[in-house]
């Protein structure tokens, strides 16, 4: 039993990373049908620079402001600069010029910092606080699920209570009648790659210092996982992001602890593929739907 509460609380903290980087797919996703497969590698461009601000300042929270102010440069200049003009009438040039994307930021990351992996340490204690002899959440666990939580709530906060909020949904659900009524649906678009880039950055950073270090490829299984619990909550599901990730991250746990971590892949793709034949549109996209 001791065993089980701690896998669920290691699987809970795992799930918020997840969804608050799938969160970042399914603001793109909304806004302008394209799946960014180029989240990963712009989310680790800000890492490096929030990790170079560390070094050079001495603080952690000056590096994580940093990291989210350059994750969300990287959406605006990635935005303007190349996606906007990707085709309308072809869903696949988007996916294309992501694709190229990637393979241009990690070979750019790789030629200035080298391929090695370069250890990132937890700004908190990650040994898992003993509660009644029972192994619970580290304090940094405990942090990450604050952040991701905090920042998903004023997400959330913002496109239902502000006007800014109003004009981003409408923007992505009917962008012909918003630019009829004076809503400036190009800047819209933009505002929603930079939000994304941001929330992206932000969980690639908290999650690196629990993985093995910093490199070009340090954020591909955040995006394979992330990609996972978009489908699995509904892509146009902000909330089915959230019920997503805790979903496969306790899956991911569960399996880690009781089966090995080798399975652990093995039954998130076939998580994926349930969900695919039983649930195409996700699991928690109808009932978001009926909120909007």
């Amino acid at each position: 039993m001791d065993r089980f509460v701690f896998l669920l609380g290691t699987g809970l903290a795992r799930g918020t990373l997840f969804a608050l980087f799938a969160l970042a797919l399914v603001l793109i996703w909304r806004s302008t049908r394209i799946v960014n497969f180029a989240a990963g590698a712009m989310a680790i461009v800000g890492v490096y620079v929030g990790v170079a601000v560390t070094g050079l300042t001495g603080s952690y929270w000056l590096g994580l402001l940093a990291t989210v102010l350059a994750g969300g440069l990287v959406g605006l200049v990635v935005e303007r600069g190349l996606l906007r003009f990707a085709s309308a009438r072809s869903p696949l040039s988007g996916v294309i010029l992501a694709i190229g994307l990637v393979i241009v930021l990690q070979s750019l990351l790789g030629i200035a910092f080298g391929q090695q992996h370069t250890p990132v340490r937890a700004p908190f204690d990650d040994r898992p606080v003993q509660v009644g002899g029972v192994p619970l959440l580290s304090p940094y666990d405990v942090f990450v699920v604050v952040v991701a939580l905090g920042l998903m709530a004023a997400l959330r906060l913002l496109f239902v209570r502000t006007t800014l909020g109003l004009q981003l949904r409408a923007a992505a659900f009917e962008p012909e009648v918003s630019r009829l009524l004076g809503v400036r649906v190009a800047r819209m678009r933009t505002v929603g790659w930079v939000l994304a880039a941001a929330a992206a950055s932000l969980a690639a950073m908290l999650a690196v210092p629990k993985e093995l270090g910093l490199n070009p490829h340090a954020a591909d299984m955040l995006f394979v996982y992330a990609f996972t619990v978009a489908v699995v909550g509904g892509l146009d599901s902000p909330g089915g992001a959230l019920l997503g990730g805790l979903t496969v991250g306790v899956v991911m746990s569960l399996v880690t602890g009781y089966l090995g971590a080798t399975l652990t892949p093995v039954a998130v793709l076939a998580l994926l593929v349930v969900v695919l034949l039983v649930r195409p549109s996700g699991l928690f996209a109808a009932a978001e739907a009926r909120r909007a």
